[in-house]
């Protein structure tokens, strides 16, 4: 039987503390992400009773009239309700594709970090907005964004690993991140109508920041990603499996060893009129202040990237798929 696509991999090794067994995850990691840029990870610590909480949750806010919805409206990059018709992430690959057809609710962390109160970087912790149609919200999102974080840094740990650098290495320059979740509701074709042919649930892009964690549903307008051949492949769905890959900062902080993979969510089908899917994602930053260069070790690849901010860096990422 050929190789899945994207590897998985299961992190109980990793907990386990066995030093021959945390190599081996380790290794397993830097082929994944030196060759699709992406992973599936089992053992992890997003429960199933919080994931299906945070649906649920999420499902009741979908579910209400546009006008109910209309005053958490935000922007791209925002805190709220990012409507149909606000975002097209094609454009940050330079492509002109229509609005994407999603709907998301999107939080962050509360409060900066001392350091960053006063300073333009302030603003990627903005207040938190929660629905009153919907109380559930607030507690079922809170415990999966931290839920998530904990993971995000033990897979840095990891990643620090794969790369001979010390454990601490990304978790030091990633101590407040200002991380993102979006809640992203694909409506069904049934409520959409007609689709253009180039027009996707998400266009085809690359994640901005050092690490993305996805629960996903499976669907027949679901995720694919873009092999290094220029190929578009179906992402596996494993239950219970959560989909890891690398954004853009980390690529560049790995000399791109590590790849910041193209992938695409496909437009609902027609022939599944009411398929509906809910992805939770969780969008791991690093500190905006945090100046991200190329390794000066033996661990980059190839490329020797400027030094950039994170936080300049994804603000130009976001503006370029903000729909003015």
């Amino acid at each position: 039987m050929p190789e899945p696509t994207v590897p998985l991999i299961d992190l109980t090794d990793w907990y386990g503390g066995d030093p021959a067994a945390r190599r081996d995850v380790a290794e397993q990691v830097d082929r994944a992400l030196s060759g699709i840029g992406f992973l599936l990870v089992t053992g992890h610590r997003l429960r199933p009773p919080l994931l299906d909480g945070v649906r649920e949750q999420a499902r009741r806010f979908f579910a209400l009239q546009p006008a109910a919805k209309a005053p958490y409206a935000c922007r791209v990059g925002g805190r709220g309700w990012i409507p149909p018709g606000a975002e097209s992430n094609g454009a940050s690959e330079g492509l002109d594709t229509p609005p994407d057809l999603k709907e998301s609710w999107t939080f962050g962390p509360d409060g900066a970090p001392g350091r960053l109160v006063g300073t333009a970087e302030e603003a990627w912790y903005g207040a938190n907005t929660w629905p009153a149609e919907v109380p559930g919200l607030r507690a079922a999102g809170q415990a999966f964004g931290a839920a998530a974080g904990a993971l995000a840094d033990d897979l840095l740990e990891v990643f620090s690993s794969a790369l001979g650098l010390p454990e601490e290495f990304f978790t030091s320059r990633c101590a407040a991140p200002p991380w993102s979740v979006n809640l992203n509701w694909y409506p069904p074709h049934s409520a959409v109508g007609t689709v253009s042919d180039d027009q996707f649930r998400i266009g085809p892009h690359s994640d901005f920041g050092t690490l993305t964690i996805l629960d996903r549903e499976p669907g027949t307008g679901g995720l694919q990603v873009c092999t290094a051949e220029g190929d578009w492949v179906d992402a596996p769905f494993v239950p219970g499996a959560l989909t890891i890959n690398t954004g853009d900062l980390l690529a560049r902080w790995t000399g791109d060893r590590w790849r910041s993979t193209m992938h695409r969510v496909l437009p609902p089908p027609a022939d599944v009129p009411t398929e509906e899917l809910l992805s939770l994602v969780f969008f791991h930053e690093a500190d905006p202040d945090v100046v991200v260069e190329t390794l000066p070790t033996a661990a980059a690849g190839p490329t020797s990237y400027e030094p950039v901010t994170a936080g300049g860096f994804l603000r130009s990422r976001l503006e370029s798929i903000t729909v003015a």
